[in-house]
């Protein structure tokens, strides 16, 4: 599908989705959260896919935020529906059963932030900026930061961030925890590439169980939580992935995995 505010590419199993509104310092409005939906439904449906990288399109921002000029006029009916667009979008980039990393490039301010916090992982240029500034607006995040950052971080962490509106760099938030790594800018790329290379190049349904059990922690008590993985690992062995990892690991071979 070709799309007005994104840039798709598939190399080798790994798909890069760039969010492209330089001009707009890639702000988020309606169309580009509806877009960021449908690639996430497209990219999760394409069994070509086994690793999703999500950047912005230029050097200077990430996502610089939700767009401003389309949320000025907004009622609070409007301002609901928006923040429930927003949070559709993410949820589905979220929610994917194939890892996300986002690659933050330069500012992830307010929806930008929450774009990288509803992905698995995120590694920043050392020039990047994040932070909430909603409530220098007089408004609150609204695309699901409030939840992420505090299940991220934790209730105090995330309240100084909220609250404050203040705006860090990429170190200050990898030792907050937010950020997994942060590298100089001209190694972004070629760095979570090696990542996403990593992860392709093992078993795509032992990728996708292990996502799903280590997200489950959040949301289930712990015995549950350790129930899910005894029947997500005893699902692993009815694969022919496992067979063949196994198999190669036996016969000191690389494996070639099929995802089934």
């Amino acid at each position: 599908m070709a799309y007005e505010n994104l840039l798709v590419e598939i190399t080798g199993g790994v798909a890069v989705v760039k969010i492209n509104r330089p001009r707009a310092l890639n702000a988020l409005n309606s169309a580009t959260l509806d877009e960021i939906a449908q690639a996430a439904a497209e990219l999760e449906a394409n069994d070509e896919v086994r690793v999703v990288i999500v950047t912005g399109e230029g050097s200077k921002a990430f996502i610089a935020g939700a767009d401003i000029a389309e949320m000025a006029p907004m009622n609070p009916v409007e301002g609901m529906r928006f923040s429930e667009r927003g949070h559709a979008a993410l949820s589905a980039l979220e929610n994917m059963s194939k890892p996300v990393i986002a690659a933050v490039n330069g500012y992830a301010l307010g929806g930008g932030f929450e774009v990288a916090l509803a992905c698995d992982i995120i590694y920043a240029s050392e020039k990047a900026r994040v932070g909430f500034p909603e409530v220098t607006l007089g408004i609150i995040p609204g695309f699901g930061g409030t939840q992420r950052a505090a299940k991220l971080v934790g209730l105090a962490k995330a309240k100084e961030m909220v609250l404050s509106g203040k705006t860090i760099t990429a170190q200050e938030a990898y030792e907050m925890g937010f950020i997994s790594k942060v590298v100089p800018a001209d190694q972004l790329m070629e760095t979570v590439n090696e990542l996403a290379g990593k992860i392709r190049s093992n078993g795509p349904i032992g990728v996708k169980l292990a996502k799903a059990c280590v997200n489950s922690s959040l949301s289930v008590d712990a015995e549950s939580g350790m129930d899910l993985e005894a029947k997500a690992f005893g699902i692993c062995f009815g694969t022919l992935d496992q067979k063949e990892g196994m198999g190669a690991f036996l016969e000191k071979r690389v494996p070639t995995y099929r995802g089934q």
